[in-house]
Parts: C-alpha cells; sequence; structure tokens
C-alpha cells in the first residue's frame, strides 16, 4: 500500500499577476511530521489552504490520502488543521466551541462528550473547558485549535504556527501531542518560524522562496559533513584552543574572543569531519571542552543561505547575539 499522506506535483497558484506557487512538489509520508519554512510571501499559507482544500490549485496533481483533489472544499475525510489561526467562537466556553464544530460535522463523527473531554485533555485544556474563549491568550486559542483538529481522529493533521504564543511547558505539550499523533499513523504538516520547533519535531523539511522549492528532504541532509557551519566552542583553556584550532586543517577561527556565560569562547567554522578533529586535538591537549553548539541552527543556516542574502545572515547572527 502507498504510504504517502501528500503528493504534489508541478503544483501552480496565481492570483491576479502574483504567482504565489511556482510549480511546487511535495511528498509527505504517513506518520511523518513534515516542515514548511520559507519568508513572508513565499507561498508557504496558500500551500497549507490547498492542503486543508480552501482552495485549488490552478495547474498541477495534488493526491491527499491516496484521493486525488481537483476542486475546492474536495479534500478527503481524515484531514484536519488551520491556517492562519483556529476560527473560534469568542463568547463560547472551549467545550461548547467544540460541541458546536462536532454539530457542524454531523452524526457519525465521533464526538461527544467523552470525545470533546479527551481532546481538551490532550491538548492540556481541561481546567479552563468552561471558560470563554474571548478570555484566552493566544497560545490557548492555539491549542483550542488542536483540540478541534483532534476531534476528527485525522490522518492528516495541516497547522499552521501552532507554537505561537505558547509558553516553553505549553510548547513542549503540543509537541508532544504531535510527535505521538506521528507515531500512531497521523502524518502531520506544520509551518513555522520558529527553526529551533522545526528541528524539534521533523523528519523532513520543505523551504519555499518566491513560490518555489528550494530545498525538500530529510533535516540531516542540511547538516551534510561537507557543509561549514559556525560553532561555538567553550573550553577550560582559550589560548590553547586556539592554538589548537590552528593546527587543524578546515577550521577557521571567526571570532577569537567571545564572552559566552562568564567565561572566554571561539567561534569557529568547519565541516563535521573537521570540527571532530578540532575536539580530538583539544581533549588531546588536556584541554576540557564545555560547551560546543551551532552559533546558527542548521535549519536556520540553510534557510537564510537558500533564501536570503548575506546582509540577511549577517543580522540574523547579530540579533541571536543581542538577544544572548
Amino acid at each position: 500500500m502507498d504510504a504517502t499522506a501528500v503528493r504534489a506535483r508541478g503544483i501552480t497558484k496565481c492570483f491576479g499577476e502574483v504567482v504565489a506557487l511556482d510549480g511546487v512538489d511535495l511528498d509527505v509520508a504517513q506518520g511523518q511530521i513534515h516542515g514548511l519554512v520559507g519568508p513572508n510571501g513565499a507561498g508557504k499559507t496558500t500551500l497549507l489552504g490547498l492542503l486543508l482544500g480552501l482552495s485549488v490549485a490552478d495547474s498541477g496533481r495534488l493526491e491527499i490520502l491516496r484521493t486525488p483533489v481537483g476542486r475546492a472544499l474536495a479534500t478527503p475525510d481524515g484531514v484536519a488543521g488551520f491556517v492562519d489561526g483556529p476560527g473560534l467562537y469568542p463568547s463560547l466556553t472551549a467545550r461548547q466551541n467544540l460541541a458546536a464544530l462536532a454539530a457542524l460535522r454531523g452524526a457519525g463523527t465521533g464526538s461527544g462528550g467523552s470525545a470533546i473531554g479527551g481532546a481538551l485533555d490532550q491538548v492540556g485544556l481541561t481546567d479552563v473547558a468552561d471558560d470563554r474563549v474571548r478570555g484566552f491568550s493566544l497560545g490557548m486559542r492555539q491549542r483550542l485549535g488542536l483540540a478541534a483538529a483532534l476531534l476528527t481522529q485525522p490522518r492528516l493533521l495541516v497547522l499552521d504556527e501552532p507554537s505561537n504564543g505558547l509558553d516553553p511547558a505549553g510548547k513542549k505539550h503540543v509537541h508532544g501531542v504531535l510527535t505521538r499523533l506521528a507515531e500512531a499513523g497521523t502524518s502531520v504538516v506544520v509551518s513555522s518560524h520558529r527553526m529551533d520547533d522545526l528541528e524539534a519535531l521533523c523528519s523532513e523539511v520543505t523551504i519555499l522562496a518566491t513560490g518555489r522549492v528550494v530545498f525538500s528532504g530529510p533535516m540531516r541532509k542540511l547538516a551534510a559533513e561537507s557543509r561549514e557551519l559556525d560553532y561555538r566552542l567553550l573550553t577550560s583553556d582559550a589560548r590553547a584552543t586556539r592554538e589548537a584550532a590552528a593546527a587543524v586543517a578546515g577550521v577557521r577561527v571567526v571570532e577569537e574572543s567571545v564572552e559566552w556565560r562568564g567565561a572566554e569562547a571561539l567561534v569557529v567554522r568547519a565541516p563535521v569531519p573537521a570540527l571532530d578533529e578540532l575536539v580530538a586535538a583539544v581533549v588531546s591537549a588536556g584541554v576540557a571542552v564545555r560547551e560546543l553548539a551551532p552559533v546558527v541552527s542548521p535549519l536556520e543556516a540553510a534557510f537564510l543561505a537558500l533564501t536570503g542574502t548575506q546582509d540577511d545572515r549577517d543580522a540574523a547572527k547579530e540579533e541571536k547575539e543581542a538577544v544572548r
């Protein structure tokens, strides 16, 4: 049996003279969490809308859950999610919102009282189930939108910025829900500007720029061993580390003295094999490695390299350092 939840080939979508999607191919496997990344205006929202049946492509072929989709509102059963935030009734409670959505779907959805209670419990909203939604924070509304999608027991879940407004505990909770769904066989397509979210959740990612796919594949390919990244290296002896770095081919010291966690660190640029050699050399010299981490994550580095300019990359790095 074909284990592909989404297969798109040559998808094009225009709004007047604006080309939102330009020959997009996309494959999402069953039980996979697939990330969708791109700058504003890249076509992410348009693509999510197509997957949810909110619009139809001008050309190309789209299959969802092995069913060809050729017109709006024609997605097969088992597809749920939201774009641009969930649609909710602010004057109703969380429980009433889910009951109203269940009623709109008609009988036989399995969305009775116990199912509603279960969905609220899954997303961590049981304690506020009878509070009116108008008083909910952005993160709580996002979680309620996820609960509404869960009522359908989806086989394909499409989410736009599901971590918006979530505190660290709420984000961890939502990540757990999505991970368990994928482990049970549900396919998840998630769009986010939070690279850390996508790296924590996704096995594969598609990067869009100006309506075109500039990368699609496993996350590990973004950290290919031939790719040079900047790494922050904190050791017990910065001077000895600099000497070791100078002796390892393929390693460049980008910044020699960086204040980091109350100590002096280095920023080095190297592919993974050279970085491994540097760490071995430092340890062999009797120097303790206290921290080693990319200054910019592999996904963020690839995103900036594929969709931005050098100025964008420099600005992102400066902003990250300023926050720290």
